[in-house]
């Protein structure tokens, strides 16, 4: 037995024991000066907020949900519209407690972040479990990323999304799983976001590999898979009450929005999405993640494979039906900690501090002094990412919908395709453009003469939106209002206006 590291007494693997609570308070820290400095960047910058209008969006549904009890986007309307039911429910519970909505997300960020760092650390060690003094670094590598830290600060549901993955690996990576409880943690994680169901593709191939025969592999594959369905038939039934499909209403706008974006051979798509993981440290730990993968094929570790099969398919399923890249690849964010960790462990099987030759040890010290560095500079990079998200959202979204709810009349019906802060500070009924809570518009979503006709026979009063969106919608009307900050600019882009529809 290794010293620092014990074995699970129900099979969880090897867990750490000395310096425990080194790792907890170390990595805590680093993840809350990481978050704080990233919020102190967007205050200096503009002000705190978020770095993305979805997060809004949340927050609209939670405070229907924690203050009148309500799944609503508008109020007395219930809708689908909301992706991430157990996120959204977690922010109900600030307003239920009446605590400060942009405090409470980030503290939920911290705290998931944290988690992450620690969870991180006991994964590295099942991967590695003969370099027991990395697991620090492997904490601190999760908390730093400029990926995640992006995510922690952003309001939204991806940290608690990379936080269940990471224990559904520990999960599956254990000495003796328990299949059950693995396929109820999969189950669950539908809740957080509907495309987590493929970690069964992993846990099955988990549940294959530990199995010495075919009956024990097969009563593993359906405890697995009859746990999943314990907690994925009341999400199924729970968006077929909120929104009459079983898949919650984002998940047919997104696609029917960007569909266009599928034109493009798909090489061309998979490479977009393949390079943002290398983006900072993640590029320094390809060799790494190459040379783990390599080792687990010549001693054939099924369960770690299917985790880098797993990643390759996540990434391939959105380059097939969602191939964005915006926002710095927020919807990868959630599986780039396999990713991290994978090549963390082949650096450290790599690294042998008792090397011979000089080469050996002059470039294995050099490779992890340029990730060390590289890990922090990107930080500081994404810090200033992140303020300029934040002052984009802020400057044009926020400031929009706050001009919305008290320049126009009360009750004007407004059409919008960003409605995560008109739902939030506007006040108004919304027509929702991008389909999330008004699905009518699916169909002809990326057809502005249609779109014109649906805002007529919706009366709308107003139209709220960039003019490069919808250049046919926007011409030759009234501009009520215009963004007037910079930072929009800045990033490339346009100010947000409010138009008068009714002529």
């Amino acid at each position: 037995m290794r010293r620092g590291v014990v074995d699970n007494e129900q099979g969880a693997g090897p867990r750490l024991t000395e310096g425990r609570w080194f790792l907890a308070l170390a990595t805590g820290l680093a993840a809350a000066l990481a978050v704080g400095g990233y919020l102190a960047a967007s205050h200096w910058l503009y002000r705190i907020g978020f770095p993305l209008d979805d997060a809004w969006i949340h927050q609209t549904y939670a405070r229907s949900l924690g203050l009148y009890g309500e799944w609503a986007y508008l109020p007395g309307q219930r809708s689908a519209g909301s992706t991430a039911p157990l996120w959204t429910a977690l922010l109900a519970a600030g307003y239920l407690l009446r605590l400060a909505p942009l405090a409470w997300a980030t503290l939920l960020g911290w705290l998931l972040l944290w988690g992450c760092g620690l969870l991180g650390a006991q994964v590295f060690l099942h991967l590695v479990p003969e370099r027991r003094e990395w697991a620090l670094a492997a904490g601190l590598l999760l908390v730093l990323e400029w990926h995640l830290v992006w995510s922690a600060a952003s309001g939204m549901e991806t940290t608690l999304y990379a936080l269940w993955v990471l224990a559904a690996i520990g999960m599956m990576l254990a000495s003796r799983p328990h299949w059950m409880g693995l396929g109820v943690w999969i189950g669950a994680a539908a809740w957080v976001r509907p495309d987590a169901v493929t970690l069964l593709g992993p846990a099955l191939l988990a549940a294959w590999a530990n199995g010495q025969d075919g009956k024990e592999r097969l009563r593993a594959g359906l405890r697995l898979g009859l746990g999943a369905l314990m907690l994925l038939l009341p999400y199924l039934a729970f968006n077929l009450w909120a929104g009459g499909e079983v898949w919650p209403g984002t998940f047919f706008a997104k696609q029917a929005e960007y569909a266009e974006m599928r034109q493009l051979p798909l090489l061309q798509r998979l490479a977009a999405l393949g390079v943002l993981p290398l983006v900072g440290v993640g590029c320094l730990l390809l060799p790494g993640f190459l040379y783990y993968v390599a080792r687990s094929v010549q001693e054939r570790r099924w369960t770690v494979l299917g985790l880098a099969v797993w990643l390759a398919g996540f990434m391939g399923l959105y380059a097939l039906r969602l191939p964005v890249t915006y926002q710095h690849g927020r919807y990868l964010i959630p599986a780039m900690p396999v990713y991290f960790l994978l090549g963390l462990a082949g650096m450290a099987a790599w690294y042998d501090p008792r090397a011979q030759r000089l080469w050996r040890r002059v470039a294995q010290k050099a490779w992890a002094l340029a990730a060390a560095c590289v890990l922090l500079w990107f930080l500081a990079l994404g810090g200033r990412a992140y303020a300029l998200d934040t002052a984009l959202i802020e400057s044009e979204m926020v400031d929009t919908a706050r001009w919305v709810a008290a320049n126009t009349p009360p009750g004007s019906r407004v059409a919008a395709h960003d409605i995560g802060a008109l739902g939030y500070f506007g006040q108004r009924p919304l027509i929702d453009l991008a389909g999330l809570i008004t699905p009518e518009v699916i169909p002809f979503i990326r057809d502005e003469q249609r779109l014109g006709q649906f805002l007529d026979e919706q009366q709308a009063d107003y139209l709220v939106t960039f003019p490069a969106w919808y250049p046919r919608l926007v011409e030759g009307r009234v501009v009520e209002y215009s963004g007037d900050q910079p930072y929009s600019m800045q990033l490339g882009g346009e100010h947000m206006r409010v138009y008068r529809w009714q002529r």
